[in-house]
């Protein structure tokens, strides 16, 4: 008896921003494997009985690897059930959900993928800004600051990512972000480009802090803090509409 997997996006936090079909999803499953960024209150709205299983990675906290939660997806689908696995954000933007999607297909269990809100619009609701303008900011990049081992990822494009006119969403930046703002500032970007730290989008605990790419890269050099965030930057960071 084969069950089925549903990979829920969670959006941001917010249960508000979750969609309807993700909703009926979490109502419906008899397992739920969460991320800590989807945990909270969003977990309410599954099943009453439902399995609640945490699988979430966190940057220097001992963490599931992902062959185990890999396979906790296909053992539970392979008892009957449905499982859902709350990932964070959207779960096609730096969530590792291909890796997740193909062990539950290599084991032929039928699987469905619902989009969420990204953290980037929501950050960027939450600071009153547009991703895109037609004459400032033709193009959104959505970037990682981190390999596997934390560092700065080789090999990025640091000429595209000091385009002036892009908006840059940077994901997982905190830690390494002035290393990448300093190769930005050798490429030619302005030290001056207005950046933007959203932290703990949509939850209680949010904060925006508005600087440049060379202020912020200072600040986060000294003290980073707990609180999970991604960093925009870009003439559209200002917020200057």
């Amino acid at each position: 008896m084969t069950g089925h997997v549903t990979f829920v996006s969670a959006g941001p936090g917010d249960p508000d921003l979750l969609t309807v079909k993700a909703v009926k999803a979490l109502g419906q499953a008899d397992a739920v494997l969460y991320d800590d960024l989807s945990s909270g209150p969003i977990l309410a709205l599954a099943k009453p009985g439902a399995d609640l299983v945490g699988v979430g990675k966190r940057a220097g906290r001992a963490s599931p690897k992902q062959d185990h939660v890999s396979r906790l997806l296909v053992d539970y689908a392979l008892t009957g059930a449905h499982v859902v696995r709350l990932k964070s954000g959207d779960s096609g933007i730096f969530g590792r959900l291909e890796e997740e999607l193909t062990a539950v297909r290599a084991a032929g269990i039928p699987c469905e993928i619902i989009p969420g809100v990204t953290s980037a619009s929501a950050a960027a609701a939450l600071a009153g800004i547009p991703l895109t303008r037609r004459t400032h900011a033709q193009r959104v990049q959505f970037i990682t600051a981190a390999d596997t081992s934390g560092k700065l990822p080789p090999g990025l494009n640091l000429p595209a990512l000091a385009d002036p006119k892009a908006t840059t969403v940077v994901f997982m930046g905190k830690r390494t972000f002035p290393a990448l703002a300093a190769a930005l500032i050798a490429h030619g970007l302005s030290p001056d480009t207005p950046a933007l730290l959203a932290e703990a989008v949509s939850t209680p605990e949010q904060h925006l802090h508005r600087s440049t790419i060379a202020g912020l890269a200072a600040v986060l050099a000294e003290d980073r803090g707990p609180l999970v965030g991604l960093i925009i930057f870009g003439a559209l960071a200002e917020g200057d509409l």
